[in-house]
C-alpha cells in the first residue's frame, strides 16, 4: 500500500502493468545491492592494503553473511581496478653448500594432527636502499603460523638460532618436535644443533637443490615479499623491522585468511584445536616406506 492506494490501483491509474512495476522495483533493489557490495569489497581491499585477491575477498564477504559468487567479485574488482598487484619474482642465483652432516627428511613422511609436531625454517634476503639484510623464520607447519623470526645484517648462524630461540620461548614445545630446514650451513652449525638437542627436537633436512621439500615455508616467504616487501618502501633497517613485526605478528598470524586452512587465519585455525584434544596430538604419525 502507498498511502491509501494499493499496488493494483496505482498501476491502473498509471496505465502500467503490475509485472512492469515489479520489474522496476527489482532493478532498483539490484542497484542498491550492487552499490552495497562494491562498497564492502572496496572496504576489505583497503583494510588489507591490496593484499587480498578475489578468492579471499569472497571468503571474507561470506563470513559476513553475504552470499556472493567469486566470479562476480572478480568482475567487480576488475572493473574498479582493485585486483591485487602481482610482481614478477626471480629466484636469486644460489651457490649450493652441503651441510657437514645431512639428516633424513622426516617432514614428507609425517601426517600432522596438531600444532607443535613439525616446525619448518628458512632464511631469505631483503634488499634495502644501501644494503642487503636477512630474515630467518620458523613456522608451525600445522597452522602455517610464524612462531619465531629474526632480522639481521649478517648470514651468520646466530641469526637462525635467534629465530629458533624465539619460537621455543613462545611455544614451550614438548620433546619430539621435528624441525625441518634446508641443508644450509646455518642449520647444520654446531650452535644450532645444540639448541635443537637441548630442547629434545629432531632435525630433518630437505634433499639437495629441492625447494619443494620445504614448500610451506617457501610459500610464506613468497607471500611476505609479494604483499609486504615489494609493496612498501622502507627508510632504514629499523623501519623494516617495525613493518615486519606489524605484518607478521598482527596481520599474517592474526587476521590474514589462508586458503590452505579453509580461509582461516593461522591463529584462528589453532584455536579450533580443542584443549581436550591436545593430549591426543602429542605426536604426529610418521610413515616409512620399505625400499
Amino acid at each position: 500500500m502507498q498511502g491509501g492506494l494499493s499496488v493494483e490501483r496505482m498501476c491502473l491509474l498509471a496505465q502500467v502493468s503490475r509485472a512492469s512495476f515489479y520489474r522496476y522495483l527489482q532493478r532498483e533493489w539490484q542497484s542498491e545491492e550492487e552499490i552495497a557490495l562494491r562498497s564492502a569489497v572496496q572496504s576489505i581491499v583497503l583494510h588489507h592494503r591490496w593484499r587480498y585477491g578475489y578468492r579471499r575477498i569472497t571468503a571474507e564477504l561470506r563470513s559476513r553473511g553475504m552470499m556472493v559468487n567469486h566470479k562476480r567479485i572478480a568482475r567487480i574488482m576488475r572493473e574498479d581496478s582493485l585486483l591485487a598487484v602481482r610482481h614478477e619474482w626471480q629466484e636469486p642465483v644460489r651457490h649450493p653448500v652441503r651441510a657437514v652432516r645431512i639428516y633424513l627428511n622426516l617432514a614428507n613422511r609425517m601426517t600432522l594432527l596438531g600444532p607443535n609436531q613439525l616446525w619448518i625454517a628458512d632464511i631469505t634476503y631483503i634488499r634495502l636502499a644501501c644494503e642487503y639484510v636477512y630474515l630467518a623464520v620458523v613456522l608451525d607447519a600445522f597452522s602455517r603460523r610464524v612462531i619465531g623470526w629474526a632480522l639481521g645484517q649478517s648470514l651468520k648462524a646466530q641469526l637462525a638460532v635467534c629465530a629458533l630461540e624465539r619460537a621455543i620461548d613462545s611455544r614451550r614445545p614438548p620433546s619430539g618436535v621435528v624441525h625441518h630446514s634446508d641443508q644450509g650451513v646455518q642449520y647444520a652449525s654446531k650452535e644450532y644443533m645444540q639448541t635443537l638437542w637441548k630442547h629434545g627436537m629432531l632435525p630433518s633436512m630437505s634433499r639437495p637443490a629441492n625447494p619443494y621439500d620445504n614448500a610451506t615455508c617457501e610459500s610464506f616467504l613468497k607471500t611476505l615479499k609479494r604483499e609486504e616487501i615489494y609493496a612498501t618502501t622502507y627508510r632504514d633497517f629499523e623501519d623494516l623491522q617495525k613493518r615486519l613485526e606489524e605484518f607478521i605478528e598482527r596481520y599474517y598470524n592474526q587476521s590474514r585468511l589462508h586458503s590452505a586452512l579453509g580461509y582461516c587465519s593461522p591463529a584462528k585455525f589453532e584455536e579450533g584445536v580443542r584443549t581436550e584434544q591436545r593430549a591426543a596430538y602429542a605426536a604426529a604419525a610418521i610413515t616409512f616406506i620399505d625400499g
